[in-house]
This record gives structure tokens, C-alpha cells and sequence, in this order.
């Protein structure tokens, strides 16, 4: 038990004193923040107040952070960031083109098209000519699947065609996108043997990044382009939350 309690003591100080080291030197320091939606108030995980949102954009600002998309990765800067929202809701378009001019930031939008044409539960989703109306100078739209269903549990045939037709329909719908890849549910085939076959298959289509959750700060450049870490802002989360996530991504200990 005493050994136990060592090892994650020590596990815990790596994991620390490395997060420490990229927020210290931060040359190399890549943070994704991955969001949902956006409502005046906030009651569950997935939504975040505008106040809230504001506080966070307005902080990035004032602390210089440089806002990237993806297709601009390949520039070195201090204090990256990647500002992600996933699936495309409505409220996404009524406050965010606002926010993001007024700080200066840029989003990336993951889009699963099966959502557009067909809708999700009772939210309203943004519609193709909406998505593509979007500025580019602050908007970047990429890949969330056809279908959003966890690729853990499915073919490497059904993925590769899903997510085939993700690109065909927006393609159709003339919309841009870059060929990145935000996994549904942050799942994805991660058995050794099953993760190289299914990077293969994602390579094979052209997907330059795929991220997933990890909660973690990423090291930048990385020789891991399919497993790039987003940290998942809550609804509820308080502006001190907020910058220690930046600093440290999640720990369990907050």
C-alpha cells in the first residue's frame, strides 16, 4: 500500500512538474480548449453562460495568447491556443462571431453533417448556408463524422465511409474545411494493434490532426497528430478553474 501511495505521488509530480515546464517554456505549448454550446445561462456541463465565456475570451486576450486553426500550426509562437466548439449549434452562430471579433481570438467548429441535415435531439443546429456564411477570418470549419458515433465500436469500413461522406456533403455544400478530426465522444479505436491499422486509415483519407479529450496540454510540434489533447471547459467553471486549466489542463485534484 506504502508503495502504491509512492508511485502516485511520484506519477503526480511528473505529470506536474511537466505541465509546469510547458507553461514556464511555453515555445512548445500547444492548448486546445474544447467547448459545446453557448447560452445566456448556463445549467448543464456541456453549456457555457456567456458571462462566463466572455470572462474566459477576455482573458486570453489580455494575457496575449495567440489564437490559432488548425492549418496554422505550422507557426511558433508564445501561448498557443485552439479554440474548438463542437457540433455545430445554433447559439454557436448567435454569439460567438461577436465575441471573437471583439477579442481578437479564432474557433474552430467541428461539424458533424448528419446533425445538420438531420438535426440532434431538440437543439437547434446551425444550417449548411449558416456554416458556410461564417467569416473566415475567425471561423475554421472541420470534421466531427457523418453519423458521430463512437469509433471504438465500430468497422475501420464504417469509418473510413463515414467519414468519407462528412467530407463529400460539405464539399457538395461548398463549404472550406481543413481535414482535422475531433473523435465523437473523444473515442477511438486505442488498442496498439487497432490504433495503428485505424491511423492508417485516417492517413489514407488525407486527416492531417484528430483530436480527442486527454485533458492535457500538448506538447507542439508532436509526433502525434492523430492524438492531440483538448481541454474540456465546463459550463459551471469559475474564471480561477479557467486559468488553471490553462496551466495544467485537468487534474483531480480541481
Amino acid at each position: 500500500m506504502a508503495l502504491y501511495l509512492i508511485l502516485v505521488l511520484l506519477a503526480t509530480f511528473i505529470v506536474v512538474y511537466f505541465r509546469l515546464y510547458l507553461f514556464v517554456f511555453p515555445h512548445n505549448r500547444l492548448v486546445i480548449l474544447m467547448y459545446h454550446q453557448v447560452e445566456k445561462e448556463s445549467h448543464e456541463d456541456l453549456t457555457v453562460s456567456l458571462k462566463n465565456l466572455e470572462q474566459q475570451f477576455s482573458y486570453l486576450s489580455r494575457k496575449k495568447y495567440t489564437p490559432h486553426f488548425f492549418s496554422e500550426l505550422n507557426i511558433s509562437t508564445r501561448k498557443n491556443i485552439i479554440i474548438t466548439f463542437d457540433d455545430g449549434y445554433r447559439n454557436n452562430l448567435e454569439y460567438l462571431p461577436s465575441l471573437l471579433k471583439k477579442y481578437n481570438l479564432k474557433a474552430t467548429i467541428f461539424i458533424p453533417t448528419g446533425f445538420i441535415e438531420k438535426g440532434y435531439k431538440n437543439y437547434p443546429m446551425m444550417t449548411f448556408d449558416e456554416i458556410k456564411s461564417l467569416d473566415r477570418n475567425y471561423f475554421e470549419i472541420a470534421l466531427h463524422t457523418h453519423a458521430h458515433e463512437n469509433l471504438k465500436n465500430r468497422s475501420l469500413d464504417f469509418i473510413e465511409k463515414d467519414l468519407e461522406k462528412n467530407m463529400q456533403i460539405l464539399d457538395a455544400q461548398n463549404i472550406p474545411y481543413s481535414k482535422v478530426l475531433a473523435y465523437p465522444y473523444g473515442k477511438y479505436p486505442n488498442k496498439k494493434e487497432e490504433k495503428s491499422v485505424f491511423f492508417s486509415v485516417l492517413k489514407k483519407i488525407g486527416i492531417d490532426f484528430a483530436v480527442r479529450i486527454g485533458n492535457r496540454v500538448n506538447y507542439y510540434p508532436t509526433q502525434h497528430p492523430y492524438e492531440l489533447c483538448r481541454v474540456d471547459i465546463k459550463g459551471k467553471d469559475s474564471i480561477i478553474k479557467f486559468k488553471l486549466k490553462l496551466i495544467f489542463g485537468r487534474l483531480k485534484l480541481f
